[in-house]
């Protein structure tokens, strides 16, 4: 049987014409392996959040939304920075194929989390991008991570990469709504625009910080 680590995902046209029933059937195969990954970390987010909730005064997750890498999105991914189209490539390169994002109540469970799931012996943190402590230009907040989990397949384990986005319903909120106006403008949002939507990341920001002192002083805590 082959490998999916060995096959040849030779670009866009052999996907068309040659031999394209065995290619999709090995991308296929390629992706699953994600979509397990996706399935554990997910698994180990659903016991953190009910063993939180039974020793706390809250539940420090809100929802949970996860996505999988379409093809069509893997391959315009690959296409757009340049990664050959290889599985061992798109491998390599690509490490979003698989994506959490985990939304909570209040900044100090975003961390909590992330320091929960990276204490965890299987779990690798492989990078972390702290985009709360450092906002982007635009105002955007969030806790991102790129880990490996393992993920035992019938004849292998293989270390799979998952991205995790971690942040609080305002951080969420608001860039939902960012997200919706530069698709709106495809990219070229007014400057007028842009200001506002500054405005209302600082605002988000603001409200984390008033409702954590609101929570601290009704409770007499400061974090969790």
């Amino acid at each position: 049987m082959t490998t999916v680590d060995d096959s040849p995902l030779n670009g866009l046209v052999d996907l068309v014409e040659a031999s394209s029933d065995e290619m999709a059937r090995e991308l296929a195969r390629f992706r699953m392996r994600y979509k397990f990954a996706i399935d554990e970390v997910s698994t180990k987010i659903a016991i953190l959040r009910e063993e939180f909730e039974h020793t706390h005064d809250h539940s420090p997750i809100e929802h949970v939304r996860t996505r999988l890498k379409s093809p069509d999105s893997l391959l315009a991914k690959a296409r757009k920075i340049g990664c050959p189209l290889t599985l061992a490539a798109l491998e390599q390169q690509i490490r979003d194929i698989a994506g959490i994002r985990v939304v909570c109540p209040f900044v100090s469970d975003v961390y909590w989390i992330m320091e929960m799931l990276g204490s965890q012996s299987d779990v690798d943190v492989v990078e972390v991008e702290d985009y709360i402590a450092e906002p982007k230009a635009n105002g955007y907040r969030s806790l991102h991570l790129i880990i490996k989990v393992p993920v035992y397949l019938s004849d292998r384990a293989v270390d799979v990469p998952v991205e995790l986005q971690i942040r609080t319903i305002a951080m969420d909120f608001w860039a939902s709504v960012e997200h919706s106006i530069y698709y709106k403008y495809d990219g070229t949002v007014p400057t007028t625009l842009r200001d506002e939507l500054g405005a209302a990341a600082r605002t988000a920001a603001d409200l984390d910080a008033t409702m954590a002192r609101l929570r601290s002083e009704v409770h007499g805590i400061s974090a969790h």
